[in-house]
């Protein structure tokens, strides 16, 4: 089985075309910490990762997504090999994402604050160990 799972942030916009027959191409670079490695100047170490998503999941990636959000991409790795300007050899790993998932909450990295929901009930106070009390009766199920 060929699939990837990678969780990182956006290195710049994404870049959004279309085919010749219409269908729709976005394209964009997440950026995946390494863990458990020191970096020297302070920057962890990161691997970068081209990503294509195609036809809705595509346009609702270049209508949402920004440089510096979060997101989690599925899909297979793909190896394309080439032939440089100098006659080297090399490859590119690209990911075709299956799944997008946006893990930035609206309001963060460059979006507009998000508004208030209408109706939501007041969280009660938040306790020192970060969680909220929540009554059962207030549950949905």
């Amino acid at each position: 089985m060929n699939k990837v799972t990678i969780i990182g942030n956006l290195t710049r916009d994404p870049e959004l075309r279309s085919t010749r027959d219409g269908t729709s191409v976005c394209t964009f670079t997440v950026a995946v910490n390494r863990r458990g490695r020191s970096a020297e100047a302070g920057q962890p170490e990161a691997d970068f990762f081209r990503v294509t998503v195609w036809r809705q999941l595509g346009e609702t990636c270049a209508k949402y997504l920004t440089k510096g959000r979060k997101v989690c991409v599925i899909g297979p790795v793909i190896l394309d090999t080439y032939t440089g300007n100098d006659g080297v050899q090399r490859a590119n790993l690209s990911v075709t994402a299956d799944d997008v998932e946006f893990l930035s909450p609206r309001g963060e990295v460059g979006d507009a604050p998000a508004a208030p929901r209408a109706q939501a009930p007041a969280p009660a106070a938040p306790q020192s160990n970060g969680f909220v009390q929540v009554d059962d009766d207030e549950l949905p199920f």
